[in-house]
């Protein structure tokens, strides 16, 4: 996860509804602050950050998918001591710059965070990034600011049926333009209301694979 300040709330002794939660901060999103904040001349510092982060990322491609207690004993082995290094190194380099400078701020974002950005390695369950996660809201978030389009109240509603078909159909693995295409020929052509079910993206994979 990255700072985002209502996810603290989270991890506060009162929190609502049961003990408090252990936040585990996201590794990529510290080298993108570190990347932001690279004067345009470069940055030894930054080099050298992005190097020691790639080796925990390699460590981390070598086993992902594997169960959690794989991936806490590799990354008990290896991963632990490449932490330990790189945040004795950050704090060593930190010392030699503004905290006001764009990198300052990017370094202690990382250093104040420590504990969090630690808790992948005794969590085998916890992955070093958000990455995946990321990933998988990306299409739902860029829709949401296309909706802003619409236009009015039923624009939207429209929106939100195409949005539907269109996801139902990658969900099934079908290709969303050749389904609406059928789906549309289809409605013009008079299918019955009652045979609804034969509309649906599953039903146009079986029919497309001859099933």
């Amino acid at each position: 996860m990255d700072a985002y300040g209502a996810y603290t709330h989270l991890a506060t002794p009162k929190r609502p509804g049961g003990d408090p939660l252990r936040l585990a901060f996201c590794w990529a999103h510290g080298r993108r602050k570190l990347i932001k904040a690279k004067p345009q001349k470069g940055s030894p510092i930054v080099n050298e950050a992005l190097l020691r982060i790639a080796a925990l990322d390699k460590v981390e491609d070598a086993i992902r998918g594997s169960d959690p207690d794989h991936r806490r004993a590799i990354r008990q082995e290896l991963s632990r001591p490449l932490v330990d290094e790189f945040f004795a190194w950050l704090k060593a380099q930190a010392a030699r710059v503004s905290r006001k400078s764009d990198l300052g701020e990017a370094m202690t974002y990382m250093l104040k965070r420590q504990d969090g950005f630690r808790l992948f390695l005794d969590d085998g369950r916890v992955d070093v990034d958000s990455n995946l996660v990321e990933n998988a809201i990306r299409s739902p978030a860029m829709n949401r600011r296309n909706a802003l389009f619409a236009g009015h109240d039923e624009g939207g509603r429209n929106w939100a049926r195409f949005a539907s078909l269109i996801g139902t159909c990658k969900m099934n693995g079908v290709e969303p333009y050749a389904y609406l295409r059928d789906l549309f020929t289809k409605l013009a052509n008079g299918h019955l209301a009652r045979d609804i079910d034969a509309l649906m993206s599953w039903a146009y994979t079986q029919q497309v694979n001859g099933t």
